[in-house]
């Protein structure tokens, strides 16, 4: 499912029932709005019905493939051509050339509840054989003639709450899972998806916990909550969110929240809203790029072809020369542009070197940021060393509270965390990534070598107590 509705180039038809062993047709999705409305409805129907229906078989499709209905129960198509499942398609047929008009007009554009985001389950129905709760389509005929516009009609059979959306952006995948499995150290937006997702179903099954921050940041918070979904539905629980279970989630959650009836839940603004950049090339800037040139810095120390870059937060040519060399040294395409399998390789290389590192606490040493992103909720041996070098921290800088050492990332860290972030003119959000990571480490050690004076040295504040 992708963040925010997208019409797909193409569309994949299965020419019979679900489970019928029958043929697969992949067409434009424009060319198959003009075929469904051609074998549903008839061109001599007031233009106001036609468009009505025609919005109501977009908003129909648009959500089978939003929700990934069929792919998530492992099939391999978007929707089938199925009357008593889906809506009818008929390979070959003649389109109907003002059908093919309209069609053209606003194959682009769907149905959508106010307040939600998704494309409704717009269900109709002929209103002659058969009768349902959603739109019928003779009865489309008769508003038309009485003077309806097609918003009218539309309002008329779904509620008066219903927008629909003009001019959406074409293209993309109607694929969602993610092309790397998903485990701990993972960080993007299909992480955060996934919390989004197994927090809502959690309040349907409480045996699977809550993830403390719906962040993108795949934690131990998230592992636990992954590992009791895939016991409760049957998967291997390891923790690791390939195919099976990131569909398994999907099919959940639309169950859930009704996302494929007509009376949905519906997805809020929060539950779509993109966290991250994505894709880093030549001319970006910001924290993104800071921690791959933090990844590529060190790596660097261990792989001779990689040169070392500036940790500055810019994307300019030395960093993209380090990147080339680095996709180089992996077997990757050569184009500086750090595309997922990019990132997946850099930071692999990197965590392959920290994770032969034991998370041990040795006074005046550092460690380097150990691969995984520490937020509250987290539990482990690095919150501890994370928590031993704030407290040295707090002994110097009385805006730095110290902290119990526990291991787990509770409020009296994040409020830490945070008052280190305001020192080093980092963003202030109590996440410990990479450069947070790299500041803390690096306080730490200015601290700890200003305490080793000779004697008669001053270091110009107060060391200890």
């Amino acid at each position: 499912m992708p963040s925010l509705p997208i019409i797909p180039e193409y569309i994949t038809v299965h020419l019979g029932a679900p489970d019928e062993n029958a043929p697969n047709v992949t067409l434009p999705f424009e060319e198959y709005v003009s075929n469904v409305a051609s074998s549903e409805i008839y061109p001599t129907w007031p233009e106001s019905a036609i468009r009505a229906n025609i919005y109501a078989q977009i908003s129909f499709a648009l959500n089978r493939i939003y929700t990934e209905y069929y792919r998530s129960r492992g099939y391999d198509f978007d929707i089938t051509n199925s009357t008593a499942y889906d809506q009818s398609f008929v390979r070959g047929r003649n389109i109907f050339e003002n059908i093919s008009e309209i069609s053209a007009d606003i194959f682009n554009s769907y149905v959508r509840r106010r307040g939600s985001y998704e494309p409704l389950f717009t269900a109709y129905c002929d209103g002659v054989e058969v009768n349902c709760n959603g739109l019928s389509q003779w009865g489309s005929v008769t508003l038309a003639n009485q003077g309806y516009t097609p918003y009218d009609i539309l309002r008329y059979y779904y509620g008066n709450d219903i927008d629909i959306i003009s001019d959406a952006d074409v293209g993309g995948s109607s694929v969602s899972a993610p092309t790397v499995p998903l485990s701990t150290g993972s960080q993007n937006d299909k992480v955060r998806i996934l919390q989004i997702r197994l927090n809502r179903i959690s309040d349907n099954y409480p045996a699977i916990p809550k993830i403390a921050a719906t962040d993108g940041i795949f934690s131990n918070d998230t592992e636990a909550a992954v590992k009791s979904f895939q016991e409760i539905f049957g998967l291997t629980a390891d923790g690791i969110v390939g195919n099976a279970t990131w569909y398994a989630v999907q099919r959940i959650y639309n169950a859930v929240k009704r996302l494929n009836e007509l009376d949905s839940e519906g997805i809020r603004l929060e539950e779509v809203t993109k966290q991250y950049p994505g894709v880093l090339s030549f001319g970006n800037t910001g924290l993104g790029v800071q921690t791959l040139q933090y990844f590529l810095s060190y790596i660097s120390r261990f792989y001779s072809t990689i040169p070392p870059v500036t940790i500055d937060g810019s994307f300019g040519n030395e960093t993209r020369q380090s990147v080339i060399s680095a996709q180089k040294t992996f077997g990757l395409p050569e184009d500086g542009v750090v595309g997922e399998l990019t990132w997946d390789a850099i930071y692999d290389a990197y965590r392959g070197i920290v994770d032969t590192i034991p998370l041990q606490y040795v006074e005046g040493n550092v460690l380097p940021f150990p691969g995984t992103t520490l937020r509250v909720g987290s539990d482990n041996d690095a919150v501890l060393l994370l928590q031993q070098y704030i407290n040295v921290i707090a002994s110097v800088f009385p805006e730095v509270n110290a902290v119990e050492l526990t291991g787990y990332f509770g409020d009296q860290t994040d409020s830490a965390v945070r008052a280190i972030q305001s020192l080093s003119d980092l963003e202030v959000n109590g996440i410990v990534g990479a450069i947070t990571w790299n500041a803390i480490t690096s306080l730490y050690s200015d601290i700890i070598g200003g305490s080793r004076l000779s004697e008669g040295q001053f270091p110009g504040f107060n060391i200890g107590g």
